[in-house]
């Protein structure tokens, strides 16, 4: 951490939103499984289960709309301060729900929260960060939320044993409140952006955030220099040559790198991380274990997975490089989806459950375990590589004058996606059980595909370099640098 510490200190804190994003999965998915929650709610069918899950990524797809005007305008600091507070009017209103509508309107208020943070938080951490540690720190949002969904699993497992009674998930909902408002307080001591500084023509305030960062607050540092004056011939050639316009990431020198984009955080949702994460009790209740505290159980387990397996990619993704990190991900989850497929289709019984729910009756402990054990192989084939990755590219590839567009348009893809598998899953995991597994399968190893011929490495380029990647005019000449991914490799794939 020698010489970055306040680097790290900052991608730390605004990784909070992401722990609020993982906390709000995990607490709703086990909070669904109590039995008070569902009595009070007037036991949700399948149906009502993906609505009220939905409705938190409705909120992340407007949220994430709005993000970047307000990044532009803004900055990048003050946006995620008032997305926080946004989000602890949701917590409130999820916490303190006397009715369905008041538990769904929490949860498109908290979304709209999340989704402003969801593209915020990543685009501050990567204009913080020194190139060899981008990776790293943009992959603290991911540790963040795996570390949201292991708390949130462990609490809502503890509080169930206060029995019938509403704080057993009132409680859960309401302890989200207090990271957020730690995050919306914790930012305004933080630095601001200094990309965002000096495309706003604060450069002597830009300098003294770089020398911060990078040199213990020495503003006359070389290395400090050199990387101000490489911000500013980039933000002068762009603006000598480009539009600041949404139409611009649909002009030829933008084009690839938009669909790059909007495809990698697609692809990140069509893994089936979130079915995992917004339906694992009832998955675990379709491999057979049969009781609610068994079921949760086994989804704390499943957090803790999720949590441990994201440090790799936090220690190494900048040494892997994104390309390799995707590519095995996807073998594997698309192989674990493909055992617990054919395991419950061979060893299985379709039966349905006292309250309605469509579950398989295995009989053989063997299997019933390995389900179990491929859930958690698929969690940690994810958590080292789509999950950071999947926010990692996106934040990184794009010049300055379109970068917070460009992230919130990608963002949006991923929380329209997010929002379609929530709402669409529980129904068909109802209607064909254990084929909907193989689904998946297909979407991780089409990814497989579709990442070996198209997305170029990156590790190891500044953000003003990357034009340079994908092949662009750049005001920054990068020909001595080694990106690990001969670009004449990659361009004509796309």
């Amino acid at each position: 951490m020698s010489g970055h510490g306040q680097s790290y200190r900052a991608a730390a804190l605004a990784a909070i939103g992401g722990f609020l994003f993982g906390y709000d999965i995990g607490v709703m998915g086990s909070a669904m499984a109590m039995d008070n929650f569902k009595s009070y709610f007037d036991k949700p069918d399948a149906f009502m289960r993906g609505f009220i899950v939905a409705m938190l990524t409705l909120g992340c797809f407007l949220g994430s709309l709005i993000a970047a005007p307000m990044t532009d305008r803004l900055s990048r600091k003050r946006s995620i301060m008032i997305a926080a507070f946004v989000f602890t009017v949701g917590g409130a209103l999820q916490c303190a729900a006397w009715a369905r509508w008041v538990l769904i309107l929490g949860r498109v208020i908290a979304g709209l929260g999340i989704g402003v943070l969801s593209m915020a938080v990543p685009l501050f951490q990567s204009e913080i960060a020194p190139k060899q540690l981008r990776g790293r720190l943009i992959s603290f949002q991911q540790l963040s939320i795996t570390i949201g969904i292991a708390v949130s699993f462990w609490i809502d497992y503890g509080f169930l044993h206060l029995g019938d009674t509403t704080a057993s998930w009132r409680v859960p909902l309401g302890l989200q409140i207090a990271p957020a408002l730690l995050l919306g307080f914790g930012i305004t001591s933080m630095p601001e952006s200094p990309r965002w500084l000096v495309d706003n023509d604060r450069d002597d305030e830009a300098i003294a955030v770089l020398a911060k960062l990078r040199a213990n607050g020495d503003k006359t540092d070389a290395a400090v220099l050199a990387e101000y004056q490489e911000i500013k011939d980039a933000v002068m050639f762009d603006r000598r040559t480009a539009l600041r316009s949404y139409r611009e990431l649909f002009r030829p020198v933008l084009r690839r790198r938009t669909w790059l984009g909007i495809g990698i955080q697609a692809m990140q949702q069509l893994t089936g991380i979130n079915v995992i994460m917004y339906y694992a009790p009832y998955i675990f209740l379709q491999a057979g274990l049969g009781s609610v505290s068994s079921t949760l159980l086994a989804q704390g387990i499943n957090g803790v997975v999720n949590m441990g397996m994201t440090i790799p990619a936090i220690l190494y993704v900048d040494r892997w490089g994104r390309r390799p990190t995707l590519l095995s991900g996807s073998l594997i989850m698309g192989l674990a989806y493909l055992v617990i497929g054919a395991v419950m289709g061979a060893t299985g019984t379709p039966v349905t459950l006292d309250d309605g729910t469509a579950a398989m009756n295995i009989s053989s402990e063997a299997a019933k375990y390995t389900c179990i054990v491929f859930v958690y192989v698929f969690v940690g084939g994810f958590a080292y590589s789509w999950g950071p990755v999947g926010w990692i590219y996106p934040a990184e590839i794009y010049p300055l004058r379109v970068r917070s567009k460009a992230t919130s348009f990608t963002t949006a893809s991923n929380w329209l996606f997010n929002f379609v598998i929530a709402q669409v899953a529980p129904i068909v995991m109802q209607a064909i059980t254990w084929k909907f597994y193989l689904i998946f399968m297909a979407f991780n190893w089409l990814s497989l595909l579709v990442v070996w011929y198209f997305y170029p490495e990156t590790k190891g380029r500044s953000l003003e370099e990357m034009d340079k990647v994908f092949g662009a005019p750049s005001a920054v000449n990068t020909d001595d640098v080694d990106d690990g991914h001969e670009l004449e490799e990659t361009k004509g794939k796309a």
